[in-house]
């Protein structure tokens, strides 16, 4: 006869009596316990059935047994991961450090130092409703000016802050006699030549550069020009070309022999020296520039340029030497 409830025969189960044997123990207890009285007909836990790692999360389990392999190193997206003890996070950039960076933050700089000087001023003369409008009016003012000077500079296809630094430098010498022309393509070429200078003391071609300021400038034999660990030969040769190229044009559309001085100005880093002429072009400082066209003649032994000449040149130069197309 079968027991209902161990599925033994009895029998069996008398001859185990009989016998004196004992009851399966569980480790670290005593007993029979509750799994081995479990009915034959009862489907087994689910524990039983869990790999030993019994660690493994619930979608792991199911994937495992659909027969879908995961990577172990897998983490759920849904939760997150908690740092252990111990563990240094990265500290988190500030939100506002790239600011520092911005191109832009010294012309805010300039702007609000303005507006705040004026507003105090006129805060101390009369009172702090006339100081802040005086404040506000000033920074709106200042903001309308340089947005028309950039759309000027975007017209005439200034690109660059140290072609608009150039030509604003250059525009001062306009009641010493000079003309200037500025971003002109080379007939035939996709060059452009940053800025004609057409003046008393010559003509001259000017490729305006702006350079990391954190790198230091060095010549060597007035032959090699060295911006950090860059060789700028490329630069002065393409500088010298620019200018022979402006000089045949010209010469040819007046009949007769002129000659372009090539120059670069350099904004940025510190120049070490004044004017320094390195595989024939000149090479100065961005700050130097007016002291430069002042003191340096453009062609050598050349008479000064009187102003008719001057205009002369300039409406040659004009027509040759297309500006750039906008796009």
């Amino acid at each position: 006869m079968v027991d209902p409830i161990t599925g033994r025969r009895a029998d069996q189960m008398n001859g185990q009596e009989a016998a004196g044997s004992n009851p399966p123990q569980q480790p670290g207890g005593t007993g029979t316990s509750l799994e081995s009285r479990r009915p034959i007909w009862e489907p087994a836990s689910r524990e039983q059935d869990t790999p030993d790692d019994s660690r493994l999360p619930e979608r792991r389990w199911v994937s495992e047994r659909a027969g879908v392999s995961e990577k172990p190193d897998e983490v759920d997206p849904v939760r997150p991961v908690r740092p252990q003890s111990g563990t240094i996070l990265p500290a988190r950039r500030s939100r506002i450090s790239h600011l520092a960076r911005d191109s832009r933050m010294p012309v805010w700089r300039r702007r609000l130092l303005i507006a705040v000087a004026l507003g105090v001023v006129f805060t101390v003369l009369t009172n702090w409703r006339v100081g802040l409008t005086v404040a506000v009016l000033v920074g709106i003012a200042d903001a309308v000016i340089r947005a028309r000077s950039s759309a000027s500079g975007s017209a005439e296809g200034l690109t660059t802050s140290a072609q608009r630094r150039t030509k604003k430098e250059l525009a001062k010498l306009e009641r010493s006699g000079y003309r200037a022309l500025h971003i002109r393509m080379i007939p035939g070429s996709e060059e452009v030549i940053d800025h004609l200078l057409i003046g008393p003391t010559g003509v001259y071609a000017i490729d305006s550069e702006q350079w990391d300021k954190r790198l230091p400038v060095r010549t060597r034999n007035a032959r090699q020009l060295w911006h950090g660990p860059f060789s700028q030969r490329d630069r002065l040769e393409h500088a010298r070309w620019e200018a022979a190229e402006a000089s045949r044009f010209i010469s040819d559309a007046l009949g007769e022999p002129v000659s372009v001085r090539p120059a670069m100005a350099v904004y940025g880093p510190a120049i070490p020296w004044g004017v320094a002429t390195i595989r024939d072009v000149d090479v100065f400082g961005g700050d130097r520039l007016r002291k430069y066209l002042r003191k340096h003649s453009a062609g050598a032994r050349a008479p000064r340029l009187t102003p008719s000449e001057v205009e002369r040149i300039y409406t040659a130069a004009d027509r040759v030497l297309k500006p750039k197309s906008k796009h």
